[in-house]
Formats: structure tokens, sequence, C-alpha cells
């Protein structure tokens, strides 16, 4: 078996364009020979179709992806015989919420209003249907040139009507760091809560163009999750409405037992926000705590750029101390003969 490539068929697709490709698959763009409608494939390459975890993720996702029926969450098909490891997909001309994120710098609160209420709609089914998404971020978000927003890729999505999947076998592979809430970076599998975390988490930053955490490297952003309160969204965004304020920072609560039990109660805040009655979340996250995270950002920092330094300076001794020239080179050989 070798890699696909465009122009060639694949089972009853014929694959007619690259869309994307990332560290692991390729997803192409292509016509249903049964039907003439355009799909997406994705394919992951050879190395990792032997690969045990990779390949448990993949099955995941087709498995999921089939099991939902959703206007906001991408369709995965059912092909009539598969040659080999693929996923099709309904195909969407859009592109990634990251992408508009990145372009609009930080924005307007109505459109972010409305992208959160339709990713909040989508979680409210699938946590119907059983399914936590737990990698839920601006990059498995495709949005539409009418706004429509589409949630994707379920590789370590938790459905609890397949107890077959472990979770020790994908727990290396759980999340994207600013993103995961805290009880992920603890390990554990997480809830329904898990994924109105990462929801508050990107109407946050939707709404400010920053994180509620930060630090010199991921391993301060993890710990700091699970110790220290998260910068207030009006630290960044002053004349943010406190009732919107109020929303995010239930949302993202360090214990899941104080966020939003469910995503329809989020659902309800954020088709309405006048109804939010603020509880003070922002002025009870704890100073000492918020200036320890400063402290601890500029430690990081520091220790960052003097490690950087003392390896510089290391080299420098190494080269002043041990001259590669062919001359001292000789010298030295000659030294030993002697």
């Amino acid at each position: 078996m070798r890699e696909v490539s465009v122009g060639e068929n694949l089972d009853q697709y014929k694959l007619t364009e690259v869309i994307a490709r990332s560290g692991m698959a390729s997803i192409f763009k292509a016509i249903d020979q049964v039907d003439g409608s355009i799909v997406a494939i994705k394919v992951p390459y050879m190395q990792f179709e032997s690969d045990v975890v990779f390949y448990g993720r993949f099955q995941r996702e087709e498995e999921v992806g089939r099991r939902l029926n959703h206007p906001n969450v991408i369709k995965v098909l059912a092909p009539k015989r598969k040659s080999r490891m693929y996923i099709a997909m309904e195909y969407v001309e859009g592109t990634s919420l990251r992408a508009l994120m990145r372009e609009a710098g930080g924005m307007q609160v109505e459109k972010a209003l409305g992208f959160a209420r339709q990713i909040a709609e989508a979680l409210v089914y699938m946590h119907g249907e059983g399914v936590v998404h737990r990698d839920l971020k601006p990059e498995n978000i495709l949005v539409t040139a009418d706004g429509k927003t589409k949630i994707m890729d379920f590789g370590i999505a938790l459905d609890e009507s397949a107890r077959r999947l472990t979770w020790s076998g994908l727990s290396s592979t759980i999340g994207t760091p600013d993103y995961m809430a805290p009880e992920q970076v603890s390990g554990r599998r997480g809830d329904v809560r898990t994924d109105i975390y990462s929801l508050g988490v990107i109407l946050y930053e939707m709404l400010t163009a920053s994180l509620p955490y930060s630090g010199p490297n991921v391993y301060n952003v993890m710990r700091a999750k699970t110790n220290e309160d998260p910068q207030p969204p009006s630290a960044f965004k002053p004349d943010l409405d406190p009732k919107l304020e109020e929303i995010v920072l239930h949302a993202i609560e360090r214990s899941p037992r104080d966020r939003y039990s469910t995503a329809a109660e989020m659902l309800e805040d954020l088709r309405d926000p006048s109804r939010v009655v603020p509880q003070g979340r922002a002025q009870h996250l704890h100073p000492r705590s918020l200036k320890v995270q400063r402290i601890r950002r500029g430690i990081g920092y520091g220790l960052f750029f003097a490690s950087l330094i003392g390896i510089f300076a290391f080299l420098i001794w190494l080269a002043n101390r041990y001259p590669a020239s062919p001359t001292n080179a000789r010298r030295s050989f000659r030294g030993q003969v002697r």
C-alpha cells in the first residue's frame, strides 16, 4: 500500500485536490462517483496506519462522527466499502475560527456571541448523545461564508456508548493546553463540563484577543491552570459588559462543580446576557494569585534567557579552550604521539 494522490480513485471517491495537510494526515476534496456529490476525504499517512493509539483515535473519530447529525457538526459519511483507513466527510467551504480570530484581532461582541451560541447548541446536542469532544479549540471549528460554525475532529472524544476504548491509551494525546480544562491537565478524563470550560476559553479569546493564562512555556500554563486564578477578561478589555465577563468566568471556573453544569444552562445565558446577574466572580479572583502568576511568568522568562546566555558563554569557553584550527589539532596529536 502507498500514499494516495490527486487524480486517483479511493474506492468510490475520485480525489480532485488537496485541501489541507497536517502532521498526520492529508485532507482531499473528492467526488463521490456514486451520486456525484462533493466530499472531503481524510487520509492518514502510511507510517501512522500501524500505530495502535493513532488507529484508535482515527476509528473513534469516524464512529462518533457517523452517529452525530447536527447542523453545527461536520457529518461523517459511510462509504459502500473501504480498502484502507480514511474518513469520508461532508465538504464544507469555509475557514477555521482560528483564522477569523487572527484576522479580527478582537471580535465584535455580537459576532463572538453568535459563534459561541452555535457552538453551545452543538454541545447541547452532542452531550445529549453521550459524546464529550474534549479537544474543542478554534482550529477544530470551521466557519462558512454565511457564518455557520461546524465542529470537527472527534479523535479524542469521550463516547459513553463505546466503553471498549480506554482512557489510558490516549492520555498522552489529550487536549490542547490553552483550551484544556484543569481536570484534563491533572490527568482525569473529564465530562460535559470539560467542553464548557473550552468554550469559555474560546469566548474569552474572541472577546479580548487574549487568553486567561499565559506563560513562557506550556508547562507554566498547565501548572497555572491547576493552581492559580485566571486574569479577568476586563483586564484586557476594560469596557467589557460585566454580564459577559460573568458568563466567561462562570464557564472557566477551575473546579468543574463551580462551572455551568450543562451546556444548555450556558446557552440560555448566551442567548440573553441581560438575564445574567453578576456574582462578583471578577472581584473575587485572588489578587495574590494574579500577582504570583505575573511573578512566575517573569521568573520563567528570566530563567529561559539566563539559560540561553549560559549556553552561549559555555560555547565561547569551549571554543577558546579547545581551538578547532588544523594547526592546533596537529600539535595536539603530535604531543600525544610523543
